[in-house]
């Protein structure tokens, strides 16, 4: 019951106030409440911000990480491939050089695992200086030169390029005519 009594006695005692001066106090009481919302959700939105960009900044160590590694694997795996390229006809089925295959097929689904894709080079492509790096140029005689000036075409692969994503990590090495 003195619930109901204090109850009434506030209501009577604010009759008294005006209502200027309430909308007053409610005012200065809501200001600070506000303005820790505010912050709060700036915080938040700091904190969420902050998560995106230490998501992107493991992405981008683990990237820089591995291209690292396939630095140093891609001489071995252009090793295989100049020694595989040489095998004589007759000794193409023997069980020894079957065995290196393999191996150079596991060092090569390693690599495309860790999102590391060969660029394909074809001989008579037109040269992109920005997946190709011209290693040489084939001679022309004076009388090819009147005809073209440049072609401008890849005679020759001399490594293959590699590439993460969409970032070049080794340029395809190639002779150009």
């Amino acid at each position: 019951m003195t619930n109901k009594k204090e109850k009434i006695e506030q209501e009577e005692e604010l009759k008294d106030v005006p209502e200027e001066v309430i909308e007053n106090e409610i005012d200065a009481e809501k200001s600070p409440a506000d303005e820790y919302l505010e912050g709060w959700k700036r915080c938040q939105a700091d904190f969420e911000n902050y998560k995106k960009r230490q998501a992107e900044s493991q992405k981008d160590l683990l990237r820089y990480s591995t291209q690292n590694i396939v630095l140093q694997i891609l001489p071995v795996i252009d090793n295989f491939h100049a020694s595989t390229s040489h095998i004589p006809e007759e000794q193409k089925d023997n069980a020894w050089v079957t065995g290196i295959m393999y191996i150079q097929k596991q060092l090569e689904q390693v690599l495309v695992e860790n999102g590391v894709m060969e660029i394909a080079v074809n001989v008579g492509d037109d040269f992109d200086p920005m997946i190709h790096e011209a290693v040489d140029d084939i001679k022309q005689t004076e009388s090819e030169k009147k005809k073209v000036y440049f072609k401008n075409k890849i005679k020759k692969v001399v490594l293959n390029g590699y590439g993460i994503d969409d970032k070049i990590i080794r340029a395809a090495r190639v002779v150009v005519e």
